[in-house]
């Protein structure tokens, strides 16, 4: 029988006698099967430390297999770099930098079975809590909350105090976490603030300033959604750096035509409001039929808008930009002119004004190669500098 150094066998070989192994063969009849001596067999058991059978069923892909463990050891070994073995196994370079970081042998060898048991050993449910599991640490960190510590004074007490030693750090969230679970015995006397349970948030109560009246997507004309009428827009606002500026955007959905309107002032609800009111109340009467914004608090006042513009104000649903389709498509292209992350109180009237003539006149493939401004002109207005 052939015999052959325990780290010098192709990965193939070894593959198997892992396999026979998990499948219940016994240790020395699946090195026979594979052509290796029994003590080749064993010393490849122990380098592994001993062999784990995966629970069984279907795997998410999003965990590594054992081949891709031997991909990675392969790669490792041949000197290339994690990006180049992510690439060769179908996962992020950081996935690939993650095991090598928490499966590698206390050596700083990479072993790839011995890494595939480690991240079985992980897998494995229900786990004992670290805290309940630890005495020494359950220990260290009752005799702190004794003397009032927080759970943060004494997570970094014990990052400074056992620099390496894993089994004995713990970060604040699993300390609270055992405190709340009773493990320090009576709760309301573990943490200086008394507490016994999380401090409750306020999920669900509605905010005091939110938008009062407002009239949903919902309620608007459905045929507002078929863009036969001219004179329903969309509008938004986009933000400068540091939140610190912002422009208002109008766009009407049936020509794609754009308002930009300048807000000097600032964007709070009164700014926009006149802001509003002054763009919009020149426009025909046959244009101002209704308006969707989004959930934002600059249009709080929108019933005093609505009153001066004789404009429907409807709103669309919380987190659905979708619902203002066109305007979205509209800012996109405005970024062009306006990029993010920059002051855009810089702009002037005039400039918006030459933005918005220039988008204007620009041909559009939605409006058959024609302009927003030659579609509008199609529908009977003629509209300049507005």
């Amino acid at each position: 029988m052939p015999h052959y150094a325990p780290n010098k066998a192709p990965a193939a070989v070894k593959r198997r006698y892992f396999e026979l192994v998990r499948d219940g063969v016994r240790g020395a009849e699946a090195a026979r099967r594979v052509g290796v001596s029994t003590s080749c067999g064993s010393l490849w058991f122990i380098d592994a430390g001993s062999v784990l059978i995966p629970e069984a069923g279907p795997v998410s892909p999003r965990f590594l297999t054992q081949d891709d463990r031997i991909a990675i050891a392969d790669g490792v070994r041949a000197g290339h770099p994690s990006k180049v073995i992510a690439a060769a196994i179908g996962k992020t370079f950081q996935t690939v930098c993650r095991e090598l970081q928490r499966n590698s042998k206390p050596d700083g060898s990479y072993q790839p079975w011995w890494a595939h048991n480690q991240a079985l050993l992980r897998r494995q449910r229900p786990k004992l809590a670290k805290i309940a599991a630890g005495k020494k640490l359950r220990s260290v960190i009752a005799s702190k909350l004794v003397l009032r510590w927080s759970p943060q004074q004494i997570c970094r007490f014990l990052r400074r105090t056992y620099p390496g030693d894993a089994q004995m750090q713990a970060c604040a969230e699993t300390i609270y976490k055992a405190v709340f679970a009773g493990s320090f015995g009576t709760k309301n006397r573990s943490l200086r603030t008394g507490r016994c349970r999380r401090k409750p948030h306020r999920r669900g109560v509605p905010s005091p300033n939110k938008i009062k009246n407002m009239r949903l997507l919902d309620q608007r004309p459905r045929r507002v959604e078929e863009r036969v009428d001219a004179g329903h827009w969309e509008g938004d606002l986009i933000i400068g750096a540091m939140s610190g500026s912002a422009i208002a955007t109008v766009v009407e959905r049936v020509t794609r035509y754009v308002v930009l309107v300048h807000l000097p002032d600032g964007y709070k609800a009164p700014q926009v409001r006149d802001a509003l009111v002054r763009r919009m109340s020149v426009l025909p009467a046959g244009l101002r039929r209704s308006l969707t914004w989004d959930q934002g608090r600059e249009m709080t006042l929108h019933e005093e808008t609505a009153a001066a513009t004789d404009l429907d104000v409807y709103f669309c649903d919380p987190h659905s930009p979708w619902q203002r389709g066109t305007n979205e498509n509209t800012n996109g292209l405005l970024r062009q002119y306006f990029p993010k992350h920059t002051d855009l109180s810089v702009y002037s009237h005039n400039h918006l004004r030459h933005v918005a003539d220039e988008l204007n006149g620009r041909p559009r493939l939605i409006l058959a190669d024609r302009t927003p401004s030659e579609a509008m002109a199609d529908l009977g207005f003629k509209l300049t500098h507005t």
